[in-house]
């Protein structure tokens, strides 16, 4: 069993649910939170990229979090990467008031009590993730996924069992082969790790470039198209008030909680998120839960990037 190295106690500013991020229903299964009861489990590549952390969360009935910690990376450093994964850095008590603003926003929060986006472990495990799952099935990638992070990463003991962490940048760029992955994905890989050692995918310095920049900037990766630009962009640098329509199913899902009967146009959308500030992100993840959920039929937008 690992040693922890620290414990970090989080009072959440306005509603939180770990059960909520728990079930959190898409993205990888695994370099994601691992349910078990009423705890979490991650383990991960650090935002310094060269250590390997792995986090235990649990929640009171008071909705206080707890968050041990481990692996050898600075514990501190650790709890803020973890505030992000979970949306803990922000307030819920602004979140909030955008369902006030728009009630079909609210109705919508209330019927998913303290979710906020989770998000993937950083900039970096998008990118690589997103060269793992291209012209996959989820559950494939997924497999190659904790295969490569157990063979090159670092597995974690942790009172839940065993988690895969994800190979560090350097450890990525020692693998020249493996089963499942062909050679150019591997070369796709490496671009990745590079990248990231040269400071390309720090969240910070994305999320601090115009929106539309950061976006052509990450398109410059072997492989990465705007769709799983966006997902690098939105989903793991912590983003609450970006809008981009790479989303496929967007569109759709707008149209139909706004009783439009068709899909929406990228002007609607634009139109219609203006209440959402600053949490059109956190918006827009709403509207992918609640249309998966309902099961809605969807297709892409025709214009939209």
């Amino acid at each position: 069993m690992a040693e922890a190295a620290g414990d970090l106690t989080i009072t959440p500013d306005g509603a939180f649910s770990l059960a909520a991020a728990a079930s959190f229903g898409f993205g990888p299964n695994t370099g994601r939170p691992k349910p078990d009861g009423h705890s979490m489990s991650l383990a991960f590549v650090a935002d310094d990229l060269v250590h390997h952390a792995a986090a235990r969360v649990t929640q009171d009935p008071d909705g206080t979090v707890h968050c041990r910690v481990f692996g050898d990376a600075d514990p501190d450093a650790v709890a803020s990467q973890v505030r992000r994964v979970l949306s803990l850095d922000h307030s819920g008590t602004a979140w909030a008031e955008v369902g006030a603003r728009d009630p079909v926003i609210g109705r919508l929060q209330s019927e998913f009590p303290g979710l906020r986006p989770v998000l993937f472990h950083s900039p970096y495990e998008a990118a690589a993730w997103s060269v793992l799952s291209q012209r996959r099935h989820r559950t494939q990638a997924t497999a190659v996924r904790r295969r490569l992070s157990a063979a090159h990463g670092h597995v974690f003991e942790l009172p839940g069992g065993k988690l895969e962490a994800f190979p560090t940048p350097a450890e990525l760029l020692g693998v020249d082969s493996f089963p499942s992955l062909e050679a150019q994905r591997i070369d796709r890989l490496h671009a990745v790790a590079r990248a990231a050692l040269d400071g390309q995918l720090d969240p910070a310095q994305l999320l601090a470039m115009p929106s539309e920049e950061a976006m052509v900037a990450l398109q410059q990766l072997p492989g990465i198209g705007p769709m799983y630009a966006g997902l690098i962009l939105l989903r793991s640098t912590g983003a609450t008030d970006i809008l981009t329509l790479a989303e496929p199913r967007l569109a759709s899902y707008v149209g139909h909680f706004y009783g439009l009967k068709r899909s929406a146009t990228p002007a609607e959308i634009a139109k219609l998120g203006d209440p959402w500030r600053p949490f059109r992100t956190w918006t827009c993840v709403l509207i992918r839960v609640a249309g998966d959920r309902d099961g809605l039929p969807w297709e892409p937008q025709a214009g939209g990037r």
